[in-house]
């Protein structure tokens, strides 16, 4: 987050100089790092687990549903 010290000041990405400056009082301030495109997947940050258990189990949930829709139509 681009923010400047002795301004005690936030500012957007859009904002600040083109060299990385505040615009008040040209001191550098703290912008993020940015990932390449072209990283690794390592370095990427991965999805949790729990997001797959949780994945799985809707979709186990709307298969026994689908069943359980056919068996009412017979």
């Amino acid at each position: 987050m681009p923010w400047c010290e002795p301004c005690d000041r936030f500012w957007n990405p859009a904002s600040v100089t083109e060299a990385g400056e505040c615009p008040t009082c040209g001191t550098p301030v703290d912008t993020p790092v940015e990932i390449p495109p072209n990283m690794d997947s390592a370095a990427r940050q991965k999805v949790p687990w729990h997001f797959w258990v949780a994945i799985t189990a809707a979709g186990i949930y709307l298969a026994w549903r689908a069943i359980q829709g056919i068996g009412l139509l017979f």
